[in-house]
């Protein structure tokens, strides 16, 4: 029997979603909404009584205070036009698996074999200018994706003339069938899978290679051409074959390719760099055969670095590193990103991105706890408005993946802490989602190290958690290419963070009972890489694919093998615990199945109802599989024709008033607390440094911390840097100066460079040259060379072991063009590297806000000739050539020495400078304390170009202000320091470029920027710290002709929040 339950906010009171539906119409296609009710359904597939229905409306559907329902018949809610939205067949229903459990709970029934729950809403608005056009564009590209939803459109009178009729039909039949059809045109229709098909497995013709390739195009396996061969040799060895033909095969089955194909994708095997590069410079003729990127620029720094930091304690082989935090427990760390998905369908890409980081930290060593995540957000334009066609407008795709990664982390109970999101024109082609996730486990469990584990022979292998479905097939293979119109759309896949989160609680218990030995994730490739790399431990196994649970029947066994569901673990279980296991498994709900057993066979045996279906050495991946090759050459910027744009600075206060001010309205500066705001980072309690500080906490802090032991005054402190405009110029200097920032940002809130763990995220466009479809390719490839040698030198400069890291390739997709055309767009090369490290007293951690009027404000650092792919560059649509460049090792002693200050308590705040130079971020100051600052940029520390030409009086020598201001020179900081304290942090600071450049106002709430005059140098280098108390009356003379900019904290507030404050 079927029925179904609406339920829907009070006429009364606000519908904050309906609301938000109008404000979207609005903003994104100019439809104005009169008004609108969200209505909630529940359809229930199942033997129930009336009184048992009823029973559910009322005391788990309907909360009586602020809602109204109806079991029987719709509500009746007034419309113009009704959009009904659903799922598709298949596709995760976390609302609907929820429900499910609590009508369990309630009724304490079980539901039988093809019963289940399942939610829609449908959406009734009313305007008297509405067609059906605007309806039908509403429901398509606001409120469903039709990879994973389905929807109706009805007018009021058709939705009317359907009701009538559903209920002439209902009274035709006999009573007890009355409740299958009631007057309702939607809600009783069931999303159900319905797959009339007997499972199998198929053989592969491999006569030929040409043959092979053929199969791989067919079935999307993205395999690569050189692969094949190698492939084709081992299932043609006699011995191989002699082998098979003893449990009854021959040719390699589809389970097999399958299997081969998702192990060796870039996503798995991280075949791009493991590849072998032929670099070649043109402008120094330098060449050199870089046998293996990782190796030689992530592996070996790391190793030597483990070796001499004594809190490292794991690297480079589990889902996640593992730092120590403290005598008992360490801290682990991971980061992923989930770009490909989440261009298809952008709340389920994000959320299943989010959820899948979570369960890396948990199958680390023997499992951690979650205690953070984060996030990084990189897209298109969100304004819009020319000829291409995304898959998703840039907006909607953004609306969608910050949802989806808030109900990832919010449902889980895991802080999100810290997250950055940036615009740029090429993330049209495929936006990127980054996240990341911390956890902590205790060191030891039971007396052995919490990071190690094993599978050993004899071992139960053991699924946890949800259930195998087509959602998520062929997801790392999809991640391995560009992204086109034949992606497929099964790759995409829906987290469920409330089946995840009571998974997460049980197997920690599990752990802390010594009942397993092992433990990992189902994420890219499922069980094949799951139990596929597990089994290489004990050296084999056997896998019993008809005992795995399923979503619904008429799986091939090659779909349940690949299978990319979420929310899943493999175990491996003693059979001594196996009861135990299971009896805490089924106390906490989480469906758990042994699936088959380790061995030390050899090989991967795989079977169906005891019929084998694969049959490979465990192996094979190691058997002779070529290298990767690529040809990269780098053509140095100058000669690729970059230039620096000949410019003359503004002129007057006015002019330079205007530019701060549209500086801080650009969108990559601009304030995104409508992002910040819908993440919880106060759960579990740990927040010591919030996402957002400073007096109205609307400004966004360099780094986070948190306490994730509460009895501890240690803390974790954790940042991310995403600086891709740099790749315009060099990567190189796009890498190194990207970890300098996140490493600045650790600095400036107290962290340590001593204990600072890196994780390295990059993003690449396709680097494989082809003459037509990718002629820049060994340009690009030649820039991922180098963007790894900058990896290296930072690496070994700061002592930042590489805890963990991620590669994406292929960071390009095809849109359709305004006359039917494709038009190829790909991405900066792009890095997120987030730090991470411990604090050893959390009372003594700093945020960037001014404290006091009266504090005076210093620069450190030196500020260079450096605005090459620089915001103000970018607004003024320039590129540039003088890209900043990292000194690591004259960075690093006013790093230490300003460790050094804040530890002994004698800096108030403290701001690492970054995107948008000295101008953006002395305006965040002083936004973020809501008191003047009285600047003079005569004391800015300089380079020594720049010292020189400005000490020469010339006008012509010295470029102006405007650099001054937006010049993103690395390894700088604003730092306020109490006049108490003058003496002693000059001191400590002696010989480091360390200015006074002025002080918070006690007079007013402006910010006011003293400029430098070439011809008025004079008059300018007689200022000194003591002499700010008003910039105007500076040494006894007017200096107002001296001032730059002169505008009121508030204003400038209001600027910055403009441009995205009334997002929804």
């Amino acid at each position: 029997m079927i029925s179904c339950i609406e339920t829907a906010l009070k006429p009364e009171l606000l519908d904050a979603e309906a609301v938000g539906l109008q404000r979207k119409a609005m903003d994104y296609f100019n439809i104005n909404i009169h008004d609108g009710r969200v209505v909630n359904l529940v359809t229930i597939e199942a033997e129930l009584s009336f009184d048992e229905l009823r029973a559910i409306k009322d005391e788990i559907l309907t909360n009586p205070v602020i809602q109204i329902s109806s079991l029987e018949n719709p509500l009746e809610i007034g419309f113009d036009w009704c959009i009904w939205v659903g799922f598709r067949p298949g596709v995760r229903d976390n609302a609907g698996s929820t429900a499910q459990e609590a009508v369990k709970d309630l009724l304490k029934r079980d539901f039988r074999a093809g019963e289940g729950i399942y939610t829609s809403k449908r959406y009734c608005i009313t305007g008297n200018e509405l067609t059906r056009e605007d309806v039908e564009k509403i429901a398509g590209e606001l409120l469903a994706n039709p990879i994973i939803q389905q929807w109706k459109v009805f007018s009021y009178r058709e939705w009317k003339d359907t009701g009538e009729k559903s209920n002439n039909i209902s009274k035709a039949l006999d009573s007890s069938s009355v409740k299958n059809f009631d007057s309702r045109p939607v809600g009783l229709a069931v999303p159900k899978v319905m797959l009339n098909h007997v499972p199998g497995f198929d053989t592969i013709n491999i006569e030929s290679d040409q043959a092979l390739q053929k199969i791989s195009n067919e079935r999307n396996l993205a395999l690569n051409p050189r692969d094949i061969p190698v492939i084709r040799q081992y299932f043609l060895d006699p011995d191989v074959r002699e082998s098979r033909n003893r449990v009854g095969l021959s040719e390699p089955t589809d389970v097999e390719l399958e299997y081969i194909s998702q192990a060796r994708s870039d996503h798995c095997n991280h075949n791009t760099f493991r590849g072998l590069f032929n670099y070649r410079d043109i402008s120094t003729g330098e060449t050199a055969v870089e046998k293996n990127l990782f190796k030689t620029y992530i592996q070996e720094p790391t190793l030597q670095l483990k070796d001499e930091k004594e809190w490292v304690v794991s690297v480079l082989w589990d889902n996640a590193g593992v730092g120590r935090f403290d005598g008992e427990n360490n801290y682990v760390i991971t980061g992923e990103t989930h770009n490909s998905p989440s261009n298809m369908e952008a709340y389920g890409g994000a959320i299943t991105g989010i959820v899948g980081v979570y369960r890396d930290p948990l199958g680390t060593g023997l499992g951690s706890r979650l205690i953070m995540g984060s996030y990084g957000f990189c897209v298109g334009d969100i304004n819009y408005n020319g000829p291409l066609k995304a898959p998703l407008h840039p907006r909607r795709l953004l609306d969608g993946v910050v949802e989806g990664v808030k109900d990832g982390g919010n449902k889980s109970g895991v802080p999100t802490t810290f997250g950055q999101t940036l615009f740029n024109d090429g993330y049209m082609g495929k936006s990127l989602v980054f996240v990341t996730a911390l956890g902590i486990m205790p060191s030891h469990v039971n007396g052995m190290p919490s990071h190690e584990k094993k599978t050993e022979p004899g071992d139960l292998v053991v699924m946890s958690g949800g259930r195998v479905g087509k959602d998520g097939i062929h997801g790392v293979t999809a991640s391995s290419e560009v992204l086109s119109e034949n992606t497929p759309a099964g790759h995409v896949q829906i987290g469920d963070p409330y089946t995840q989160k009571k998974m997460h609680d049980f197997l920690l218990i599990a752990r802390d009972e010594g009942l397993f030995g092992f433990i990992t994730d189902n994420g890219g490739g499922g069980l094949s890489s799951s139990v596929g790399e597990s089994a290489m431990i004990s050296n084999g196994c056997e896998i019993w694919l008809d005992k795995v649970p399923l979503k619904y029947d008429g799986l091939d066994m090659w779909e349940i093998w690949v299978s990319e569901s979420q929310e899943r673990m493999t175990i491996a279980v003693k059979p001594e615990y196996i009861d135990r296991f299971m009896e805490l498994s089924k106390e906490h709900e989480v469906e758990s199945t042994v699936i088959g057993t380790y061995t030390d066979s050899g090989k991967l045996h795989i079977l169906y109802n005891e019929k084998t279906c694969a049959y490979v050495d465990i192996d094979l991946l190691e058997k002779g599989f070529p290298q990767w090759e690529f040809d990269a050459v780098w053509v140095p910027p100058d000669i690729r024709g970059l230039t620096e744009p000949v410019l003359k600075p503004p002129s007057g206060k006015a002019g330079y008033n205007d530019l701060l001010c549209d500086m801080l309205a650009r969108p990559n500066i601009c304030s995104k607390e409508w992002i910040v705001r819908q993440y919880d980072h106060e759960v579990q309690g740990g927040s010591v440094i919030k996402p957002l500080v400073g007096i109205n906490r609307n400004v966004p802090s360099d780094a986070s911390v948190i306490r994730p032991v509460l009895t501890s005054e240690r803390g974790i402190v954790f940042s991310q840097a995403l600086l891709p405009w740099y790749s315009k110029i060099d990567a190189y200097h796009m890498m190194s100066c990207t970890i300098d920032e996140a490493v600045r940002r650790i600095i400036a809130v107290g962290g340590s460079i001593s204990h600072i763990g890196g994780v390295d995220n990059f993003c690449w466009p396709d680097i494989q040259h082809h003459p037509e479809k990718n002629p820049d390719g060994r340009f690009k490839a030649a820039q991922l060379v180098r963007a790894c040698r900058a990896l290296k030198d930072a690496s070994f400069a700061y002592g930042i072991p590489l805890l963990s890291g991620k590669d994406s390739m292929y960071v390009d997709g095809y849109l359709q063009g305004k006359y039917g055309d494709s038009v190829k767009v790909s991405a900066l090369e792009t890095v997120q590297f987030s730090a991470t490290g411990v604090v050893e007293d959390i009372k003594k951690c700093i945020t960037l806000e001014p404290r006091m009027p009266g504090d005076l404000v210093y620069v450190l650092g030196v500020t260079a000739d450096e605005l090459g792919a620089s915001e103000y560059y970018e607004l003024l649509g320039k590129t540039g050539l003088n890209v900043p460049e990292v000194n690591f090792k004259r960075f690093k002693v006013i790093y230490k020495t300003l460790e050094k200050a804040v530890d002994s308590g004698i800096v108030a705040s403290a701001h690492a400078v970054a995107r948008g130079g000295l101008g953006v971020h002395f305006a965040l100051s002083a936004i973020s304390s809501g008191m003047g600052m009285d600047i003079n940029l005569d004391s800015v520390p300089l380079s020594p170009d720049l010292s020189s030409a400005k000490e020469s009086n010339s006008i012509d020598g010295f470029p102006g202000d405007d650099l001054l201001l937006f010049s993103e020179s690395s390894g700088r900081f604003i730092v306020t320091v109490a006049p108490e304290y003058q003496s002693v942090f000059e001191k400590l600071f002696k010989g480091l470029p360390c200015g006074c450049v002025g002080r918070i106002s006690d007079t007013h709430s402006n910010l006011r920027i003293q400029g430098i005059k070439p011809c008025k140098i004079e008059a300018v280098k007689s200022v000194k710290a003591e002499d700010f108390k008003d910039i105007s009356t500076l040494d006894g003379k007017n200096m107002d002709s001296f001032l730059i900019i002169d505008t009121p904290c508030d204003y400038l507030e209001k600027v910055w929040q403009a441009p995205m404050g009334g997002m929804v």
